[in-house]
């Protein structure tokens, strides 16, 4: 009878493991024939339709699956990858089924004034095709309105206005705060300009910081300046007459901002929605269905677009593009930092994969741990040792950490609005022994060293700790001068005099020798093919990314559908979700982000004995 019993539990079991199987199969099989039912299909006669949303950056970052969900409910999304609009215009600027390109900026962000460019320029390069470019938005602000100029037509909403505030550097300073709380932030610093550490330590800028800040808000400026004017056809008197007198202007003109924007040839004319899609309809075919013109969003479009040029792609010669985006730190991460452990793992895969004839580092940070920039550094110059060439190209931050990893490239190319440099190192540790006095609590005891008991939060920093940390903040200023030299081929002295933790811009970068050409990502990427003697037409742009989980592989094919479909049916009404308030929530929350960033990167750095090459030199 038992192994009648335990022969029959075995057989269940497995009938169990079959049926478990079979289902998998059945739902795996419905995921994807619902993929493929509504799988992409090639535009004709169509506008590719931009609706860039939030920031546009160069990594998106957060879990996908957050993002589509977020997606799906309709709030939208904080990010937009710059790669992602410039791949759709360079493929829609030779094919034949994209009739127009049309830019809605009614829901973008901002961006730094490279990242901008980088946008632009891909406008520039899509107008070549003969084919119109129409922006069009309620209102403009600076950021958005930088990158519509370079369009052919400009239209602004009748109720709408052009607000471009130019650049400013204002930070929130907390000595104050921290002196009634009993905190002291021991800092340990080499350079006369690294005001990384200066909000813990002041309340107010310190004139070297107010120096080499205004340098750079200046340069942005009247880069800025330049470009719109060019774009527009206007001289740049023009363009600062305009910004200068707007608010005086506006009231002249009874609050009508769209009519003074006009009148200063701004944009082209001024046109309602419904206005500007009877325009399109004019160059790309009629959407009968929707009483609009036949559109594609650069979602739909670049699923058509890179299966195509997958299909077409050579692979025995490839410039890899490593894209590193974010604070660096030490160990993994999610999307949004540069990982020491993934990127460095990254360039040493392109180091072994023989078809790589040459890699571009496009850099956009701030820096971080000095031991995750060392660790990046180490794997580059390996990558340097077998005789491939190395290219950087700078994008709206290349500083501290971010310029550490950048040195060893045999050719560096930033825009000239790239804030770089802030070449130097600091270390902080709080301590809070005022406000255990405050609260009546007493610290006494013994040890055993010098050291024991001088990196308390109890006690103040001792004497022998500061000795040693700031010889060790020394020692690595002095290495981070021999990454610099070796790299750019300067004296130790020759670098120290423009290092000290002074942030430039890339205009300036290129005068001290910090950079080697003032362009794109596409000059970068061209100037490494050339260095690597690649022949036009023989050789592919591959971007290297992490390898993903078979999970996050099927996230990323089913995207959004997916999400929709577990939300469908789902109330948002009561006991739901409540999406306006989501929305207000983020909006409240948003306001206290530069606090929030500020005292995560304290909290972050303060660890003893860790080192840090970090700017936080961002203007807004």
């Amino acid at each position: 009878m038992r192994k009648f019993f335990s022969g029959l539990f075995r057989g269940l079991d497995g009938l169990r493991k079959v049926l478990h199987l079979l289902l998998l199969l059945v739902i795996f099989g419905f995921i994807f024939g619902a993929m493929g039912a509504s799988g992409p299909k090639a535009p004709s006669d169509a506008a590719l339709v931009l609706r860039p949303e939030g920031e546009i950056v160069e990594q998106l970052s957060g879990d996908p699956l957050e993002l589509a969900i977020a997606e799906a409910r309709g709030l939208g999304r904080d990010e937009t990858r710059l790669r992602d609009l410039t791949d759709a215009m360079r493929a829609a600027k030779d094919d034949a089924r994209i009739k127009a390109l049309v830019i809605d900026f009614d829901r973008m962000g901002g961006a730094g004034q490279p990242t901008l460019d980088e946008f632009a320029r891909a406008i520039t390069d899509f107008r070549k095709s003969g084919k119109k470019v129409i922006a069009q938005a309620n209102a403009y602000g600076r950021d958005t309105y930088y990158v519509a100029a370079h369009a052919d037509e400009v239209y602004l909403d009748p109720m709408g206005l052009v607000v471009i505030e130019g650049y400013e550097r204002y930070r929130n300073y907390y000595k104050q705060a921290l002196d009634k709380l009993g905190v002291d932030v021991n800092v340990f610093r080499v350079g006369t300009y690294k005001s990384a550490v200066e909000p813990w330590l002041r309340s107010d800028m310190s004139p070297e910081d107010r120096e080499a800040s205004q340098a750079f808000v200046n340069s942005l400026w009247e880069t800025y300046v330049a470009a719109v004017s060019k774009a527009r056809g206007l001289a740049p008197e023009a363009v600062l007459s305009y910004v200068n007198t707007l608010s005086p202007a506006v009231q002249a003109a009874k609050g009508d901002g769209a009519k003074v924007a006009l009148q200063a040839k701004l944009v082209t004319a001024l046109k309602t929605p419904r206005e500007v899609e009877q325009r399109v309809m004019q160059l790309a075919a009629k959407d009968d269905d929707k009483d609009t013109y036949r559109g594609v969003s650069v979602n739909e479009y670049l699923k058509v677009a890179r299966a195509e040029d997958r299909l077409g792609k050579p692979a025995e010669q490839r410039v890899a593009v490593l894209v590193g985006s974010g604070e660096i730190v030490d160990g993994g991460g999610m999307g949004g930092v540069i990982s020491g452990d993934k990127m460095s793992d990254l360039v040493r895969k392109a180091r072994l994969d023989k078809a790589v004839k040459a890699l571009v580092l496009r850099v956009d940070s701030p820096g971080g741990s000095v031991l995750a920039s060392e660790q990046i550094y180490r794997e580059v110059q390996a990558f340097k040792a077998t005789g491939r060439p190395v290219v950087v190209s700078m994008g709206d931050l290349a500083a501290s950490g971010g310029y550490y990893i950048s040195a060893p490239a045999d050719e560096i190319w930033a825009s000239p609005a790239t804030i770089t440099g802030s070449i130097g190192i600091f270390g902080l540790f709080p301590t809070a022994p005022r406000t255990f006095d405050k609260l009546g609590i007493a610290t006494d005891g013994v040890g055993t060293t010098p050291l024991s008991g001088e990196l308390r939060l109890d006690r103040p920093v001792g004497p022998a700790a500061a000795t040693l940390l700031q010889a060790t903040i020394e020692h690595g200023y002095e290495e981070f001068l021999g990454r610099v030299s070796k790299g750019r081929n300067k004296t130790r002295d020759q670098v120290d005099a423009i290092a000290q933790g002074r942030v430039w811009a890339g205009r300036d970068a290129k005068r001290l020798g910090l950079v080697d050409g003032l362009g794109s990502l596409d000059d970068a990427v061209n100037a490494a093919a050339k260095r690597a003697k690649l022949k036009d037409g023989e050789w592919s742009r591959d971007y290297l990314e992490p390898d993903k989980s078979f999970a996050q592989q099927l996230l990323s094919s089913v995207q959004v559908w997916g999400a929709r479909t577990l939300l469908k049916g789902v109330s948002l009404g009561d006991g739901g979700v409540d999406l306006q308030a989501l929305a207000a929530l983020r909006a409240a929350r948003s306001e206290f982000t530069p606090v929030e960033r500020e005292v995560l990167r304290m909290r972050a750095g303060a660890v003893p004995g860790r080192l840090y090459a970090h700017c936080f030199c961002t203007p807004y």
